[in-house]
């Protein structure tokens, strides 16, 4: 419950899904095996990715031209992530994420300034598909959200403001997280008791984070949640299985 609470505070603030910090979460509190943590981080993330869009919701920002079409790129993208779950080796999973989530803390403390929303023209649905694609593949494949793709994207590709980006970003979450999860219980992935319990706790600090992403200065909770990212990286690097010899 714990791990819910605090991941629905981040995925509210940021427009993530909180399965940066739900997977970890799952791994070190309950020892639970990768993979079915990371499915089960994904169906938790549902109920969490839910509330958090209230508050953008209700303040207007979300953009659902943009959405709409990383949600057609993001349930594809979602359904050969699972499959690459059931099969890829546990030691370039845990750094493959590792990896993810560096990357994802140097977006946050190099945030480019956001200019004037772009109109959407032909190659920018395209594109938008594209990062769809991607963010779905990663929440498959890694039982986040995507968001961590899907934030930066917009604001650097098309200008998107930090608020409207996370709102967005929530919106696409819901759909991929329904379809990974759909997915992984097919293939055994997942421990939905445990996931209902992770994401109903999230629920209120998920509206509680949505609420204050309008109000917080975006360079200190970015700098924060950086150093954070940086220091789960690390002790899952850490931890990762050894290489068989």
């Amino acid at each position: 419950m714990v791990v819910g609470v605090l991941a629905g505070l981040l995925a509210g603030i940021f427009g993530v899904g909180g399965g940066i910090l739900i997977v970890p979460g799952l791994m070190w509190v309950l020892a639970m095996e990768q993979r079915r943590a990371h499915g089960t981080s994904l169906a938790a993330v549902l109920p969490i990715s839910i509330a958090g869009l209230i508050p953008y919701l209700v303040a207007g920002n979300v953009q659902w031209v943009k959405a709409a079409a990383l949600v057609a790129g993001s349930l594809i993208g979602a359904i050969y992530g699972v499959k690459v779950l059931a099969v890829i080796d546990k030691r370039k999973l845990a750094f493959g994420f590792a990896a993810l989530m560096v990357l994802s803390a140097a977006r946050l403390v190099w945030a480019p300034a956001a200019g004037t929303t772009r109109t959407v023209e032909w190659w920018g649905v395209v594109v938008l598909v594209g990062v769809g694609a991607f963010a779905g593949w990663l929440a498959g494949l890694l039982g986040v959200g995507g968001g961590i793709v899907i934030v930066p994207a917009l604001m650097v590709i098309f200008g998107v403001p930090p608020v409207l980006a996370k709102g967005t970003s929530l919106a696409v979450i819901i759909p991929t997280s329904i379809v990974g999860t759909w997915r992984n219980r097919a293939s055994r992935n997942l421990d939905l008791r445990v996931a209902a319990v992770v994401g109903m706790a999230g629920v209120a600090s998920a509206v509680l984070g949505g609420w204050l992403a309008g109000r917080l200065p975006d360079s200190t909770s970015s700098y924060l949640f950086a150093v954070f990212l940086v220091a789960v990286a690390a002790r899952l690097v850490r931890t990762a299985p050894k290489p068989a010899r």
